[in-house]
């Protein structure tokens, strides 16, 4: 929703600003320097990109439209869920949550926090090192080494769709500038013309290059960074499993551990030490 907003914030300051100052809205409806800019745009992003970024980028643009799931409920029941799964462990000893490892979405104790079940790299990221951690076979430092690999790999992926869009966004006014190149060749072929048919000539050239900055600094580049907020999102939850795991393994209590996790989450999404008290005393009852 508020990337529809912020589109029509664009266009109402841009076009609302040209009708102001007396400009016609008609004239710089050009088709033409549209095809030209998107169609080279299109065929230069397909070269540059080739099938496995441009499947990641196509995939990753309808998650753009959606709310962010990384919020303070969300981070409330990983948090709850990370703290009865070592209280579990603390209790009962690791092989206890050998069958809630290996099937989460049949676990009695999974099932009960749905949005952290529902995020696929999260959940995926939580069961593997705890399986590692009932094996038994790596200590604390290799568990950090690994998972900060994985984490590394996990953003270096999530940047492709990022890298392509931006670099999209950089070509489009040089794109632009084309088009407008091919409007002037068009003008100066027809310097027969009367003195106001060719400047409506020109007129329609100049359109190219003000399509190919607004469409790059107006509607795509604006994408790219909103993929990058979302990327740190998702890697900022690994992060926090990363050192609630890690501090359970270093012998802290549940209670600390998860502490050490919640102290890592931004500002804005961190619930407070009583809210995060008070959320697992609810799901233990449940």
């Amino acid at each position: 929703m508020l990337i529809i907003i912020g589109y029509i914030i664009v266009m109402g300051s841009v076009f609302g600003g040209f009708a102001l100052a007396g400009g016609h809205l008609a004239s710089l409806f050009q088709p033409i320097e549209l095809l030209m800019i998107g169609g080279a745009a299109l065929g230069a992003f397909v070269v540059a990109n080739g099938m496995k970024p441009s499947k990641a980028t196509i995939k990753a643009l309808p998650g753009l439209f959606k709310g962010s799931r990384y919020t303070r409920a969300m981070y409330m029941e990983l948090l709850a869920l990370l703290y009865e799964v070592l209280a579990k462990v603390r209790k009962e000893g690791l092989m206890a949550i050998e069958s809630d490892v290996d099937a989460p979405h049949d676990s009695p104790l999974f099932t009960k926090y749905p949005r952290v079940l529902s995020d696929h790299h999260g959940i995926e990221f939580i069961t593997d090192y705890l399986r590692i951690m009932v094996g038994g076979n790596l200590n604390a430092f290799e568990i950090e080494n690994l998972m900060d690999n994985e984490i590394d790999t996990h953003h270096h992926e999530g940047e492709i769709p990022v890298t392509t869009l931006a670099k999209a966004a950089d070509g489009l006014p040089a794109f632009g500038i084309v088009a407008a190149v091919m409007g002037v060749v068009h003008t100066m072929e027809s310097a027969g013309l009367p003195p106001a048919e060719l400047g409506i000539l020109i007129a329609k050239a100049l359109v190219g290059t003000f399509l190919g900055i607004l469409l790059s600094y107006g509607f795509v580049a604006p994408l790219s960074v909103l993929l990058e907020h979302k990327l740190n999102e998702s890697s900022k939850m690994l992060e926090c499993v990363k050192i609630t795991l890690l501090a359970s393994l270093n012998g802290y209590a549940p209670q600390v551990a998860v502490e050490f996790g919640r102290k890592v989450l931004y500002s804005t999404e961190r619930p407070t030490f009583s809210e995060l008290e008070e959320h697992v005393r609810q799901a233990k009852q449940r």
